[in-house]
């Protein structure tokens, strides 16, 4: 149960950024629930595609799954929160396949846990479930409190889920190792 925790609290952080970006650009209350619902979405969608490619890597899939989860947080930790911000912003507006593209800008580090669930053994559905859960909750919270955070904090979220996922992959590689 503490390596769920450990796979699903920096996801929370990370969500937590982009929701109160949207939420500082005041987003509508009659979005909030559609923007939380989208994310939520994308994000219990993600690992299950993550786990589905990861399988198909057959024993290489371990690796892969170490090197995408570090690169992930990696990522998060060098790129600039406003572009993602933007992309989280046109995606609550979009239909169709450009919703799918940006859903998918998005969620690209619950991808990345849906590779490591399958090197741990952790049930693909409690995961599941429980990013859910927290995207859609932690979604609300950043809506609703957005506004009142400055942007050091909302990028400080982010940073932190970066460092979250880059220390899970180290102990991965170690525990692998």
């Amino acid at each position: 149960m503490l390596k769920l925790v450990l796979f699903v609290l920096p996801l929370g952080l990370d969500t937590f950024a982009v929701s109160a970006a949207l939420g500082a650009g005041a987003a509508p209350e009659r979005e909030r629930l559609r923007i939380s619902l989208l994310l939520s979405g994308f994000e219990m969608a993600m690992p299950i595609a993550g786990l589905l490619l990861g399988r198909g890597l057959g024993n290489a899939g371990d690796y892969v799954a170490i090197v995408v989860l570090g690169a992930v947080g990696v990522w998060m930790l060098v790129s600039d929160e406003e572009v993602e911000t933007r992309a989280a912003a046109e995606l609550s507006r979009r239909r169709g396949v450009a919703l799918l593209a940006l859903g998918v800008s998005v969620s690209l580090d619950e991808l990345a846990i849906g590779f490591t669930i399958g090197l741990v053994g952790l049930s693909i559905w409690l995961a599941v479930i429980l990013i859910g859960l927290q995207a859609f909750a932690v979604a609300q919270i950043g809506l609703r409190l957005g506004a009142r955070l400055s942007e050091r904090r909302r990028e400080a979220a982010e940073k932190l889920a970066g460092l979250a996922l880059i220390g899970l992959a180290i102990l991965l590689l170690v525990e692998k190792v």
